[in-house]
Parts: C-alpha cells; sequence; structure tokens
C-alpha cells in the first residue's frame, strides 16, 4: 500500500491560487479529481495524519501513487475543468450521479421525416426531445394511449413503417384513430410534424392553451352542425384532461423548477429529485452515492450541480448543441454551495437563461422540499438494509477466499476464464471481471480460439491466458515504471482508449481441474508473472485446483466464498456460451446462403447486420429481405427459398432417425 508521504509535494512547489488536481494510482489511472480555491490548502489537509482523515478519504490517498494539478483564473473555469475531468476519466474515488436504475423518458425522434413518439432509455441522442424521466414505462404507455387519439402521431419502428408503405395498408392504430397513418400517405410530412409540434407544446407544458383552442372548434364545429367532428373535439379535450389529471398540481403558479434532497450517513448519502415543469411533476430520478471526503451537504448540492447539468449536452436537427430541456429556470436545494455564483453562471451559460439556485423557505415550494427529503430518506433506508447485507456478504467471501488459497491480499479483482465450442468447432472463450465481488462487464472480454489451441480445452484455455497477460506486458510496457515517482507519471489516456488489461487481477479462476490449471500456470510461468494466483474450478465436485497441490481444496458448500466462485464461474459460462451461440449461427447461415445466386461477400454480410441471426432470417419474409440494401426482389426470392429447403432437409433427416 502506498505511503503518502512518499509523493508528497515538496513544501512550497503547491501555488496558492485556484485549480484543480488530480490523484494517480501506481498503475496511472486518475482515482479522484477536486478544485480547489486554494490548492496549496487543500492538498495539504490529504497529507496530515492519516487517523485523523475521512475513512474514504484515508484509503484514496493511500490508493494514490501521485498527484498533479492545473492552476486556473476562476472558479468557473475550475468548475468547467473539474466537470471535463470528471467525465473523461471517470474517477474511482469522485461521488458518481449514477442512476440506482434505468429511468425510461418519453422520445420525440424530430430528425425524422416523420417523428415517432417512443419509450427510450440510455443517454440522450442527438435530434431527440425528451419528456421525464418517468418512474415506469408502463406509465409513458397509459399516458401515450390517452394522448394519442388527440395526436395521432406515428408510434412505430422503422421496418413496420416502412412495410405498411410498401403493401399500402396502415397498421390497427391507423384504423382506430389512434395514428394519422403517414406511411399511406393519410397526411403529408408536413400535417404530421405539426401533429407533433402540439404534441410536444402539450408535454412541454402549454396546456391551457391547447384546450382553449380545442373548445374554440369544438363550439365552431357545432355551430356549423358538424356534431359528429364536434363530439370528437369534445372526447379530445376529455382525454387531455384525463391525462393532466394523472399528474399532480404541486406549484400553482406553473413554475419550471428541479426540487433536490439528500438523505446521509458518513459513507453514501441518497439524493432525489422532482422534476416540475408547468407546475406539475413530470418525472423523479434517485441516486445513491459514495462520500469520499467528510462533505457537508451544500458540498453534495455542488456535485450535484456539477455532474447532473451538462450530462445531458445532445444536438438539435440543426446540429447545435442543446441543454436547455435539462436546465430548469430554478433549482431547490437543501443547503447552498460555497461557490453557488460559479454555478449560477455556468448553469446561465448552459441553459441560454438565467437560472435561479435557492433554498424554499415557506410555501408550497417548502412542503414540495419535505416531500422530496422524505423520498430520499426512504429510499436510504432500503438501500442500507440491502448494503448492510450485501456488504457482509462480499467481504466475508474475499476474506475465505484469501484464507483459503493462502493468498497475501484480499482478492479485490478475480478474472474468471472459460471455453465453449460443439466437438472442437466454433471454439470461443471468455473472460469476465469480478471487483469487490461484483461484476464490472465494462471489463468482460471475448476470444475467438485458433485451430490450433481449439484442439482441446487445455490449449484453448492456456491460449486465452496467453493473449489476456501478453496484452498486460505491452500495456504495462506502454505506461513505463510507475515505481519512478510522481514525476515519471504516464501521459493522460483518452477514454476510448483506456488499456484495461493494463491492471492486473489478484486472482485467476479456471473453469476446470487440475489439467486446465496446470496449463495456465505454465503460461504465466513462460511469460515471467509470478505475482498473480491462479486456481481452477471444476463442475463436478466444486473442487478448488492449485498449481502444485495434488489434492484440490474444499470449501464448505455454505461457504460465501464457494457462492461467489460460483457466481463468477457461472458468469463466464454464460458468456462464453452467448459467444459461442451468435458466432455458430452467423457460421450456420453464412454457409447456408453460399449457393443463392447473386448473393456475394456483401450482400451476406448485409443479410447478417440486419438480422443477427438464421432463427430471425428463417422467420423473415420475401418483403422483408428484399428491405435489405442491396438485396432485389429476385434475391430474396431465393434467400427465402434456400432456407426452406433447408428446413425440409432436417425434417426428413430427423423423420428417418426416428
Amino acid at each position: 500500500m502506498p505511503d503518502p508521504s512518499t509523493y508528497r509535494p515538496a513544501v512550497g512547489s503547491i501555488p496558492e491560487g485556484p485549480g484543480v488536481y488530480r490523484f494517480r494510482d501506481p498503475y496511472g489511472r486518475v482515482i479522484y479529481v477536486g478544485k480547489a480555491k486554494s490548492l496549496r490548502s487543500r492538498l495539504n489537509s490529504y497529507f496530515a495524519d492519516l487517523s485523523g482523515l475521512h475513512p474514504r478519504t484515508r484509503q484514496m490517498v493511500t490508493t494514490a501513487a501521485g498527484v498533479d494539478w492545473t492552476v486556473v483564473s476562476t472558479e468557473v473555469e475550475a468548475l468547467q475543468l473539474e466537470y471535463n475531468w470528471i467525465k473523461e476519466f471517470d474517477p474511482r474515488f469522485n461521488v458518481r450521479y449514477r442512476d440506482d436504475k434505468s429511468f425510461p423518458s418519453l422520445a420525440v425522434t424530430l430528425y425524422e421525416d416523420y417523428p415517432r413518439l417512443q419509450v427510450m432509455r440510455g443517454p440522450k441522442r442527438k435530434g431527440v426531445r425528451y419528456f421525464g424521466p418517468y418512474s415506469h414505462a408502463w406509465a409513458i404507455r397509459e399516458t401515450l394511449d390517452l394522448l394519442l387519439r388527440v395526436f395521432p402521431a406515428r408510434t412505430c419502428s422503422a421496418g413496420v413503417f416502412k412495410r405498411a408503405g410498401q403493401i399500402g395498408r396502415p397498421c390497427l392504430l391507423g384504423y382506430i384513430g389512434k395514428c394519422s397513418a403517414p406511411c399511406v400517405g393519410n397526411v403529408t410530412a408536413d400535417e404530421h410534424r405539426q401533429i407533433v409540434d402540439d404534441f410536444c407544446d402539450f408535454m412541454g407544458g402549454r396546456t391551457d392553451t391547447l384546450i382553449r383552442r380545442l373548445d374554440r372548434q369544438m363550439a365552431e364545429a357545432a355551430a356549423e352542425q358538424e356534431y359528429e367532428r364536434a363530439a370528437r373535439l369534445r372526447d379530445d379535450i376529455g382525454a387531455l384532461r384525463r391525462a393532466l389529471e394523472r399528474q399532480a398540481v404541486v406549484l400553482g403558479d406553473g413554475t419550471d423548477a428541479d426540487v433536490v434532497a439528500f438523505a446521509q450517513d458518513d459513507l453514501e448519502a441518497s439524493v432525489q429529485v422532482f422534476h416540475v415543469r408547468g407546475g406539475r411533476v413530470r418525472g423523479q430520478r434517485g441516486w445513491i452515492v459514495d462520500k469520499v471526503e467528510d462533505v457537508s451537504t451544500g458540498d453534495l448540492v455542488a456535485q450535484f450541480l456539477l455532474q447532473v447539468y451538462g450530462a445531458d449536452i445532445v444536438e438539435d436537427v440543426n446540429g447545435t448543441e442543446t441543454v436547455r430541456d435539462a436546465v430548469p429556470r430554478e433549482i431547490l436545494v437543501p443547503e447552498l454551495p460555497e461557490d453557488v455564483e460559479a454555478h449560477i453562471r455556468r448553469l446561465g451559460d448552459l441553459r441560454g437563461g438565467p437560472v435561479g439556485i435557492r433554498i424554499p423557505q415557506r410555501g408550497d415550494k417548502r412542503a414540495l422540499m419535505d416531500t422530496v427529503q422524505r423520498n430520499a430518506g426512504e429510499a436510504f433506508a432500503r438501500h442500507r438494509v440491502k448494503r448492510a447485507s450485501d456488504l457482509t456478504a462480499r467481504s466475508l467471501a474475499l476474506a475465505e477466499i484469501q484464507e483459503a488459497l493462502d493468498l497475501s491480499d484480499a482478492p479485490l479483482r478475480i478474472e474468471c476464464i472459460d471455453v465453449s465450442h460443439v466437438q472442437g468447432t466454433n471454439v470461443v472463450g471468455s473472460l469476465v471481471v469480478f471487483e469487490d465481488g461484483v461484476a464490472k462487464r465494462s471489463d468482460y472480454r471475448r476470444f475467438i480460439i485458433s485451430a490450433e489451441g481449439g484442439r482441446d480445452d487445455t490449449l484453448s484455455v492456456a491460449e486465452v491466458v496467453r493473449r489476456r497477460f501478453t496484452r498486460y506486458l505491452k500495456d504495462q510496457s506502454q505506461r513505463g515504471d510507475a515505481s519512478d515517482g510522481p514525476a515519471a507519471a504516464p501521459p493522460d489516456i483518452p477514454v476510448g482508449t483506456r488499456k484495461r488489461f493494463a491492471y492486473p487481477p489478484n486472482l485467476v479462476v479456471v473453469d476446470g481441474g487440475a489439467p486446465q490449471v496446470e496449463a495456465a500456470q505454465a503460461v504465466l510461468a513462460d511469460m515471467g508473472i509470478e505475482d498473480i494466483a491462479i486456481v481452477g474450478l471444476a463442475k463436478r465436485m466444486e473442487e478448488i485446483w492449485v498449481p502444485g497441490q495434488a489434492d484440490p481444496v474444499i470449501l464448505p458448500r455454505t461457504s460465501e466464498a464457494l457462492y461467489l466462485l460460483q457466481r463468477i464461474r457461472d458468469e463466464a459460462h454464460r458468456f462464453a456460451i452467448t459467444h459461442h451461440r451468435q458466432r455458430r449461427s452467423k457460421s450456420m447461415l453464412t454457409s447456408l446462403l453460399d449457393d443463392v445466386p447473386g448473393l456475394g461477400d456483401v450482400r451476406r454480410k448485409a443479410l447478417l447486420t440486419r438480422f443477427g441471426s438464421l432463427r430471425a432470417l428463417r422467420a423473415a419474409d420475401v418483403d422483408q429481405v428484399a428491405e435489405v440494401p442491396g438485396v432485389g426482389r429476385k434475391t430474396a426470392e431465393a434467400v427465402v427459398a434456400a432456407l426452406a429447403e433447408d428446413v425440409g432437409r432436417n425434417e426428413v433427416g430427423a423423420g428417418r432417425a426416428d
């Protein structure tokens, strides 16, 4: 464990002005980013007596191996640089505002000629307008079901839309009046976009204007004795009002605001935010964040303002970046951060207009803050119960593995290797990674085994180990010798090119018995790697095989260590099986299409890209196959015929076998 005194900057070398600093680990990874009004005062506080530091701060400074900094002129510049570095390096010890679950939003794809209304999760995309987030996808679908009779916009996928246009017949929604059916020309592109614009206005809070307009149109229709049209408008108004009733009015003045509240202990904090638009609660989000330092509520508010606003920058249809929908006119918080004026200027620049940050003192806004505070407290209580059980079990499992295998340290990073094939064909390998007993899917890797390595499982395992640790040694040599100290810190590595294989595991688990383990150990020995433990987990009796030992290690069936190792092994097996099935399906599809006239490599790849699997292609008809770019009608008929002939051969063969 690094000693902070070994990399403490020389006395007087740290500037006194404002700036942003980065702590790095021995492998050069940025593990913490912070800003300060006085860099000298702030950095010196990290090198005080370890016993007086916050537990997570103590863990951070003893994990780090160096620190560097950048001096800036103003607090706004420091805020922007801190945001950019946190986004680029994703530091391990920074407060991370990651959703406690994936919240869906109602999205409108404005970049399309015929915009589509749909449920969408994940990162924001350019040319898409978002409403929400909502707590549940079914809440969006219920809202859409009510509003589609008033705003009959398109909700179908691109494939369904194109197919309806080809056959000249709309889908069911077009027949029942919940889609204007632009696919068959019932409305023009301009008329459909007007429908979508009205929908966006309604969802954006301009509800009273729209209802008044419909009331006026209904009266005009009744005066002209168009009673059917008047009745339809009456029903539309009723549907809009029912949709509005589902969203409680919390602020009568039509305020656009985000209301933020916290519940916390010494190590973590629960964050809840209600998104209020037009006086109504349009969405809710929640996070559980780690506290790296002994921070106040104001500091948590500062981190919230920095990381949440600006992360949703997207481009509109004209290519202009915008976050107007993400930053509200007002943000209500329980405590103001020290640099509140800098945050106001930053958010105002993002929004393109004034932004207020304040503490509600009385009235409806104070009552809403209390409601959000109760939600944060309840979410934190649920998380603490779950955290207590999870952390205890994971810590116990890692301690038991360390003791059973006589490791010098707890295996905080475990990698597991598995191989999958069918009678030696389409051999693939998988590598999964668990850190602190939790799967780290971003570090998973797949391997296609060579013909020589695929002759048996032992050679396959050896090839995966060799390829994985060849990358490890290569990345280590590129990073340089980290023991040279902070002065030899490696250059910054952009997010897209981070060398994840440069971080060695504490333990490698091989799915197999003694032969597989000995083969993997021999590879590590040939490569000169002696500080990484390797074991095998055999399926039959769940024995743990250690290189050089004649007898396996047997863990109790109720052991948390055995349970964790089984989970890791099963995850590696699942990952390998998934990869193998994908490759097998694609290879079968390629072989079946080899003899189809007029179908070359480019078109075969296009079919693979479009359908992905043999089963999906077999289920497609001639029209669907013909939709693939470059595949004409005759070629599509030949493809469908070839697949049908193969199905017939399989059925005859099965009958003969019976």
